[in-house]
């Protein structure tokens, strides 16, 4: 297969100190056309310092410097940045696999393709490789009912077609959580999902990451499933609309009750999940945890 230009955005806020490994990770592919267009959000730290010296030392950087304007709209100016008939994506404090594209890359002779994603592996602040198990249910082909009810696209994994993003449209800046599963929710209508099960992606795992705000993150959840449902309307079953309803009242419910030791208010989001699938069993089954826990 011959190489078609793949353009990888990085947006990057205050990063420095992990920056040119990432940076660095990507252009020690064995896929050579390639660019690597750096978003930096408004750093303060000495990202510039390093990345005039990256810059300088290959061709391929692309370093551009914004005020600061959050992820969304970082990286959607990456995407308009960008060159390649494909682009794909690295966060400034992950690495990729030497091999990524590739692996990847093959996938896309199949012109109903649209995202290649892959497994993820991790490593600690440090660079020490960590023992964690892979998320299952990751699956191939139209996968809009299983994207409904789960984000299992690893974000820093995907590779994208530019026509997903021609015809279905960057990342939703009014959105500050949760942009990749909205993302992926409009892309699935139209194009296929690709897995491919080798880790091609090292996730850094340390105590430096974006804020664990599982409460924001709920709430632009239940945003992106309302918006996805009314600009598809009839498209998904009435059941299955009821399933991913209950998934995301129970999954709300147990975060809470697990991070906060509440009671009231999970039990409330677990009950109203039940109601809109009464068959769902892990709705029944986070009920009884909840309960037996309460007692």
């Amino acid at each position: 297969m011959s190489q078609p230009l793949v353009s990888v955005v990085i947006a990057t806020y205050n990063m420095g100190q992990y920056l040119p490994d990432a940076v660095q990770s990507v252009l020690d592919q064995t896929w050579t056309n390639l660019e690597v267009v750096v978003i930096d959000d408004g750093s303060t730290d000495d990202t510039p310092e390093r990345m005039a010296e990256l810059a300088a030392a290959d061709g391929r950087v692309v370093y551009v410097r914004t005020p600061n304007q959050g992820q969304p709209k970082a990286k959607n100016a990456g995407i308009n940045k960008a060159k390649g008939n494909f682009i794909a994506f690295c966060d400034g404090d992950d690495q990729w696999r030497k091999d990524k594209l590739e692996l990847q890359m093959p996938q896309f002779n199949d012109p109903e393709v649209g995202v290649v994603y892959s497994d993820v592996s991790y490593f600690d602040g440090d660079g020490a490789e960590l023992d964690k198990a892979q998320d299952g249910g990751r699956v191939s082909g139209f996968v809009t009912n299983q994207l409904l009810i789960k984000n299992f696209v690893p974000f820093g994994t995907a590779v994208i077609r530019r026509a997903c993003v021609e015809q279905d449209g960057m990342f939703d800046e009014t959105l500050p959580m949760g942009i990749d599963w909205d993302l992926w929710l409009r892309y699935s209508v139209r194009w296929k999902f690709l897995h491919v099960p080798e880790p091609t992606y090292r996730y850094r795992v340390w105590e430096g990451q974006m804020s664990k705000n599982y409460r924001g993150r709920y709430e632009n959840a239940f945003r992106i499933l309302r918006k996805f449902l009314d600009m598809h309307p009839g498209r998904i079953s009435p059941d299955l609309e009821a399933r991913a309803w209950s998934d995301m009242y129970v999954g709300r419910g147990m975060h809470v009750a697990q991070t906060e030791r509440k009671i009231a208010e999970p039990l409330k989001d677990i009950v109203k999940g039940i109601r809109y699938d009464i068959t769902y069993a892990p709705a029944w089954k986070s009920l009884i945890k909840l309960m037996i826990r309460r007692v």
